[in-house]
């Protein structure tokens, strides 16, 4: 069944259009489903699960975030790790001779 484009209106393209996106998407979904079964079932010939050969959980998460090593005497609840660009009150405390260790935690 060849379709005709070119006869076709805007309206008429537009709607054949969504209804190949639409079609797109549930072939995409269909073959997920089924790599992942027959990857669930080579796995399992080998006695595996695929969570224990993909390592879930056994890494830790990318882009933890670092434990705060500097605390504002003033402002409890303001803290820094020591990473990145000093904080404002970072820069207050050195310029009123405050040593940087003192504000470690």
């Amino acid at each position: 069944m060849a379709i005709d484009l070119e006869k076709m209106s805007r309206k008429e393209l537009l709607k054949l259009r969504d209804q190949v996106e639409k079609a797109l998407k549930g072939a995409e979904t269909r073959e997920r489903k089924a790599a992942l079964q027959a990857a669930q079932e080579a796995a399992a010939e080998f006695g595996f699960s695929l969570s224990e050969l993909s390592g879930d959980g056994s890494k830790p998460a990318k882009g933890s975030k670092a434990k705060p090593k500097y605390q504002n005497p003033n402002d409890p609840t303001q803290t820094w790790t020591g990473r990145g660009r000093k904080p404002q009150w970072v820069h207050d405390a050195l310029n009123a001779g405050i040593d940087i260790s003192d504000l470690e935690i």
